[in-house]
């Protein structure tokens, strides 16, 4: 099979299409990767094929991520000012990837990618659909945490149905977002269709829900057709899974730190996190690693004792393991990875999926919350402590990790697009 595999988003979008497409690769499909051109040079050295999608995204530009990451308008303005823009190129390019130099067999498209279920109409080339978080559902049975009405969903515990009241508060909002794809539609000669931002990104042939049961299950206002695979573990650089030479050494030189992260994007929008990172780990007496990123803005500026680490990346997969805890932004990415090393977790959500990622790990009781504007030294240092000397909190991780060793998400999601293929192939025979 030739599939096309893409979305637009954050390396914690993209890291699990890898993950599944190196293991199509491995089963003898030719997988394509359509990603914005940034990603291009971490995917050509694993031997999978590129196509650049339209828009890029430039991930030195903080001001943007910041106001992408804004509690109240950061998913408008990252789908208003940065995806739609860009619509009608992002189909041109996508069209062209699924159809040169020969039409595709399947396609696997992120919920990001809006231009995706339009080219999939127009050629007839079957296509499934993937989400990362419970929360791309908007459930009204398990509702989630909205960034701008936090409140909200904890009323539900409270009031009757107010699930289904959240659920029509989001598209209320929302509903003038998608004029943009409505117009590329008519543009094409087709029908309005359904809400692009709620219904239409599922597929109607398969959703695949790249993440855990320990997250989240299947609910009565989920697509029929999904599927809950487990997560899909990548986060090499380029292939390369090594930890840094300095880290490995400091690792090896001392008991488990507590490491301080912000993921893939939320780091370019960091702020002062690293520092008063810093401040609360010597504050509470512990040693540290800080992943910064690229950004030079995010080291800390005072002298650091030896007992912190400081270092632009590590893959998750080789630090977390040596880790005692993790302090991060709740990302599903590192939420994921967190569980796979059966860590505990302290939580500082920015937007998004992230505030109910974090609702999902509290419950889960591996994990605690702190708002951004509590984020200070003498804040974090008291939590930090009280979960490293709360044993409740190792156990419960190392629970949720004993539980994710039966799932296999790569396995199978690719299982489940062999089969898809195969069965839209038949009934092509057939007709």
């Amino acid at each position: 099979m030739r599939i096309i595999l893409s979305n637009i988003g954050t390396l914690g979008d993209v890291n699990p299409l890898i993950a599944v497409a190196l293991e199509l690769k491995r089963r003898g499909h030719t997988p394509v990767m359509a990603l914005p051109a940034v990603y291009r040079a971490k995917i050509e050295p694993l031997g999978l094929e590129f196509y650049a999608l339209r828009p890029d995204i430039d991930p030195s530009d903080t001001r943007l991520v910041a106001m992408v990451y804004d509690v109240k308008k950061g998913t408008e303005t990252g789908l208003r000012e940065v995806l739609f823009p860009a619509l009608h190129q992002t189909y041109e390019d996508l069209l062209e990837a699924a159809t040169k130099p020969r039409r595709a067999d399947l396609m696997l498209l992120g919920e990001l990618n809006y231009a995706g279920p339009m080219v999939a109409e127009v050629t007839g080339i079957p296509w499934a659909s993937y989400v990362l978080a419970p929360f791309s559902f908007i459930s009204a049975f398990d509702p989630p945490v909205l960034p701008p009405y936090p409140q909200l969903a904890y009323a539900d515990r409270a009031v009757p149905g107010m699930g289904h009241a959240i659920r029509r508060v989001a598209r209320f909002v929302t509903r003038h977002w998608p004029e943009p794809i409505y117009k590329l539609r008519r543009e094409l000669g087709l029908p309005r269709g359904a809400n692009p931002i709620f219904d239409a990104k599922h597929s109607p042939h398969l959703v695949l829900a790249l993440f855990s049961r320990t997250l989240g299950v299947e609910q009565r206002d989920w697509p029929g057709n999904t599927l809950i695979t487990g997560f899909c573990y990548y986060d090499a650089d380029a292939g390369n899974a090594a930890l840094p030479a300095e880290l490995e050494a400091f690792l090896a030189a001392g008991e488990a730190p507590v490491v301080f992260t912000l993921g893939s994007a939320a780091v370019l929008a960091a702020g002062d996190f690293y520092e008063v990172s810093a401040r609360a780990a010597m504050r509470a007496g512990t040693r540290a690693v800080l992943l910064i990123g690229d950004d030079p803005r995010n080291r800390p500026k005072q002298p650091l004792p030896d007992s912190i680490c400081v270092a632009q990346y590590a893959p998750y997969t080789a630090l977390f393991p040596r880790a005692s805890m993790v302090v991060h932004q709740g990302g599903v990415g590192t939420v994921a990875q967190c569980l796979r090393a059966g860590k505990p977790m302290l939580i500082m959500p920015y937007s998004h999926d992230q505030p109910d990622n974090a609702r999902r790990m509290k419950r889960l009781g591996v994990a605690r919350s702190i708002q951004r504007n509590d984020y200070t030294p003498a804040h974090v240092a008291r939590k930090v402590k009280e979960m490293l000397e709360n044993k409740r909190y190792a156990e419960g991780a190392q629970f949720a990790r004993q539980r994710l060793e039966r799932e296999n998400g790569v396995k199978t999601a690719c299982d489940a697009l062999e089969e898809l293929c195969a069965r839209t192939a038949e009934q092509a025979r057939a007709s």
